[in-house]
């Protein structure tokens, strides 16, 4: 139960997408959900304001967008905390940058600095440089601005976390008295060190509960009282603000005998989105994939993946059929793009723009079935993507549904040469073999495009 969770966690934190109430997908896409909606996820010093808001203790802190204001806020801090010691932690959304590196030639996103002018060189090999963790991929992710938090010496770190869980239909309390490592290596090689704890959804946290699990960290004495009533406030905010995640690595007890939460994590349900407006508008979008920013904008759902072969479909099922299909022939989709039942021909031009944007696609499917969405006004959209973005790539179309008869008369009538195929199967099959062709033709550095227009 605990490694599963454990699992959950780590899904939670590297994809943003989904929480372990949903049901896995097939294809080998890395989501949970049924619904393609990403989920929310903020910089940590945000996620530190809302502890703080909520009468959570964390450690003093403040953001620096500049080398120079780094080093007066490190300089602010010795004058008033009594040390010049503090960390420096890059403001990153993905996870594992404390083992990172970054473009600049610096190893780590989060360190112990001695004094100011320290903080300042190191903020200077963060701040505009990409760093690359586990969780970012190859691109790297860029990091604006740094978190300039007092050093606290711990004397014991621990574990904390709430997750949703499908088994319990609810919140599940994640616990462990090894702190300030990764969970998932407390999970392989000392499960017992893990507690989980369901909690009511109705009926919220009770006293025992948290008293359960704060004791199992290991917490005695004042200190236990001190942590039963974070992990009560801790909960309370979890319920407040739709997360679906929360997690505290390390809550630690420092020299004096205060239990701060050291770190923070958050995500939150964008179904929430409606009620959680000021929340949601913390978005950095600067963190995120350009075509990412662009599907956002013109309301479609889409992940980007490592193929080819670029899908375009209306059905989140639908586009998971279609990547099986692809697969079953030998190709990699390059993308989970779902224009929904309910796109304009203005949002299908948008949906080609993003999957050309990029460079690894070699060619494209579309695979419609109109029921709710009408194939012709997919037809339409497909001519002028054509039109616009003057594609070179070959396009596989397959249509079925409503208005079918239309869609074909309006793709034969158009200026473009656009494959059609009734069958999927034999669709999935000539969009495999063209982008093999392109690649193959690619990799030889021969120019071989293929012109639509006639």
């Amino acid at each position: 139960m605990a490694s599963a969770l454990v699992k959950g966690v780590r899904l939670l934190g590297k994809l943003g997408r989904s929480n372990v109430l949903k049901a896995p997908s097939t294809a080998g896409m890395p989501c949970l959900m049924g619904q393609q909606a990403r989920l929310l996820s903020i910089h940590e010093y945000l996620a530190m304001q809302l502890l703080q808001d909520n009468g959570i203790q964390v450690p003093k802190y403040q953001v620096a967008n500049s080398p120079d204001e780094t080093y007066q806020i490190a300089e602010t801090f010795g004058s008033t905390t009594g040390t010049k010691d503090v960390v420096i932690k890059a403001q990153v959304l993905a996870g594992g940058r404390g083992k990172g590196y970054f473009e600049s030639g610096l190893k780590g996103g989060v360190k112990i600095v001695f004094d100011a002018n320290q903080a300042k060189d190191i903020a200077t090999k963060m701040i505009g440089s990409k760093i690359h963790t586990k969780q970012t991929g190859e691109s790297g992710r860029m990091v604006t601005k740094v978190m300039v938090c007092e050093r606290l010496y711990s004397r014991r770190e621990y574990y904390f976390a709430i997750v949703l869980d499908r088994k319990h239909s609810g919140p599940v309390l994640l616990a462990s008295p090894q702190g300030g490592m990764n969970i998932e290596d407390v999970a392989r090689d000392t499960p017992e060190a893990l507690i989980t704890e369901p909690v009511n959804i109705e009926d919220g946290i009770r006293p025992e509960q948290a008293r359960k699990v704060a004791a199992f960290m290991g917490f005695e004495g004042q200190q236990l009282d001190q942590a039963i009533e974070i992990i009560t406030r801790l909960y309370n905010l979890f319920m407040q603000y739709d997360t679906t995640l929360l997690e505290i690595n390390p809550m630690a007890e420092d020299a004096r005998g205060t239990v701060y939460c050291m770190d923070c994590k958050m995500n939150f349900d964008p179904n929430a989105q409606y009620r959680q407006k000021e929340l949601f508008e913390l978005k950095d979008w600067a963190q995120e994939d350009e075509r990412d920013v662009m599907a956002a904008k013109a309301d479609l759902n889409y992940i980007g993946l490592d193929g080819s072969i670029g899908c375009l479909v209306n059905g989140a099922g639908l586009a998971m059929a279609t990547m099986d299909i692809i697969k079953l022939h030998g190709g990699e989709p390059a993308n989970f793009l779902d224009v929904g039942g309910g796109a304009t021909a203005e949002q299908v031009t948008s949906a080609f723009k993003i999957i050309t944007s990029d460079p690894k696609v070699k060619a494209i499917l579309v695979n419609i079935f109109g029921g709710i969405m009408r194939c012709d006004v997919i037809a339409k959209g497909i001519i002028m993507a054509a039109e616009t973005l003057q594609l070179k790539i070959p396009v596989v179309v397959r249509l079925q549904g409503t208005k079918v008869d239309e869609a074909k008369a309006l793709i034969a009538a158009s200026q473009f040469k656009i494959l059609a195929c009734d069958n999927l199967d034999e669709a999935a099959k000539m969009v495999v073999k063209l982008s093999d062709i392109v690649t193959l033709a690619q990799q030889a550095s021969i120019d071989v495009a293929f012109e639509l227009p006639l």
